[in-house]
């Protein structure tokens, strides 16, 4: 099937460099990549989809594994569509526009069994169909998009245009790179992030203000973030800046305020490390107020510039609306919510829950959840901060015996000494919500062995056109 010359010394595979290859697509990996084989070798094709046969040009080689580029769709699947984004081809943000929306969801789902199965050893488990969205477009409450220099092709390399302010672009990075892709609209942003991206881009340029460089560590604006209260309506603008001046602030805060009505804060935050991360440890309101309110489900939520809170609201209520189902609450259980961030799953929970504590280990966060609890008039509801592994035991020795924890961990799972104290407390339900597939499998497998049984799992997609998917799952202990 291979076009060119026998194997490599660098690797295992019948394939060189920039040899075509002629193969049947038979899946994709967790990044979205199309999965070849030919002549027993594996090559991952970025574009490609199940069912589909392509020629591609071997680009990169690896000793059990290679990567190619697709030259020519030589038979489409059935569920290839035409992504609607004009840079869909070159921005990173999106992997799957070009999979029909419903075969979105289908392999969400066997994504979800893959990892529980392959990683977890979890079989027969019961796995039900993603849910997903009817209008799964526009659906992002925030909008963080680095800012730089426009940047021209000169002799087949990058080089930065010259003239300070007006090279300056913000969007999303190419795939694979940190080469800005210059973007005025994003179609799963809210409208509302459109508009805001736009507005500040052309006040930098206004104002005169330098976009930064990663290379040299200069200029003064590195982010823009937008944030969106989709029910009230409210607007936060966050301006990420290499430095604590902002050259002419007041002019900043005057036109901000004139283009969009609807703010009400605006806020600067300070980033003088060269890092990938976007925040710095300073943040300050430049205007307004600290926090822009937003609803799910009928609770209003108080979210600051660094609140963790969910991007897609719609979605947000159908999961944890099923988190609290799957806790089984009949009004009398002391729930604890590990990783319970500003308090969102938590307010959801208390509503049917006798009590309800939270333990969060980043103090900011636990201060934002007292004051969503108090902003609702939930009285039954309490949070400290600190290491829930920590935490919990302590609440365990004053007389808080949890019927029911929920956890919501980042994608990097639990933390192995959570896992052991939740086997410890040993309570009869778990609720596991996670964002990573793989990492859930790993600790579901933990949980297995430790005497709980993982009854069901509902995927949910909270970012559609993305390979990202998020899962409820209801464990209970053994013996309940």
């Amino acid at each position: 099937m291979s076009a060119g010359a026998g194997k490599s010394a660098r690797h295992d595979g019948p394939f060189q460099k920039n040899d075509v290859v002629t193969m049947d697509i038979v899946g994709l990996t967790h990044e979205g990549e199309g999965v070849g084989r030919s002549d027993g070798f594996t090559l991952f094709v970025h574009g490609a989809l199940p069912g589909e046969k392509v020629r591609a040009k071997v680009m990169k080689l690896k000793k059990q594994y290679g990567y190619a580029r697709m030259e020519e769709l030589l038979a489409p699947s059935g569920d290839r569509v035409e992504p609607p984004c004009e840079i869909y081809k070159e921005c990173g943000g999106c992997q799957l526009q070009h999979l029909d929306y419903e075969a979105q969801l289908a392999w969400k789902r066997q994504h979800v069994v893959d990892n529980l199965t392959r990683i977890g050893k979890l079989n027969n488990i019961t796995v039900h169909p993603t849910i997903g969205m009817d209008e799964p477009w526009k659906y992002r409450n925030k909008a963080s998009v680095p800012v730089g220099h426009a940047s021209v092709r000169s002799g087949g390399a990058d080089r930065v245009e010259e003239g300070g302010a007006d090279g300056l672009i913000a969007g999303f990075y190419a795939r694979g790179s940190h080469r800005i892709i210059d973007m005025d609209d994003c179609l799963i942003q809210h409208e509302h992030n459109d508009e805001v991206i736009r507005v500040v881009k052309g006040i930098a340029r206004e104002l005169r203000v330098t976009p930064y460089d990663e290379e040299s560590g200069t200029g003064v604006l590195r982010h823009i973030m937008a944030r969106t209260g989709v029910v009230t309506g409210e607007i936060m603008v966050v301006l990420v800046t290499n430095g604590k001046r902002l050259p002419r602030q007041p002019e900043w805060i005057e036109h901000i305020r004139k283009a969009l009505p609807a703010v009400k804060s605006i806020v600067q935050n300070v980033n003088e490390r060269s890092t990938n991360v976007i925040f710095g440890d300073e943040t300050k309101v430049l205007w307004g107020s600290e926090v822009i309110y937003d609803e799910l489900d009928g609770i209003r939520f108080a979210i600051s510039a660094r609140s963790f809170y969910q991007v897609n609201p719609a979605q947000t209520v159908a999961l944890y609306r099923k988190a609290v189902e799957y806790a089984a609450l009949s009004g009398t259980e002391k729930v604890i919510d590990a990783y319970c961030g500003i308090g969102t799953i938590s307010l959801f929970l208390a509503r049917q829950a006798g009590e309800v504590y939270g333990v969060e280990i980043v103090p900011e966060a636990i201060e934002d959840a007292k004051r969503n609890a108090q902003l609702n008039g939930i009285e039954n509801a309490s949070f400290e901060a600190g290491p829930a592994e920590v935490v919990i035991p302590r609440w365990r020795d004053e007389g808080i015996e949890a019927d029911v924890i929920v956890v919501d961990p980042p994608r990097k799972g639990c933390d192995p000494a959570l896992l052991d104290t939740i086997l410890d407390i040993s309570p009869e339900r778990v609720v596991y919500v996670s964002c990573n597939p793989s990492t859930l499998a790993r600790d579901l497998r933990v949980l297995e062995d430790g005497g709980y049984r993982t009854v069901e799992v509902q995927p949910v997609d909270m970012f559609p056109h993305t390979v990202h998917v998020e899962c409820v799952v209801g464990i209970c202990r053994v013996d309940t």
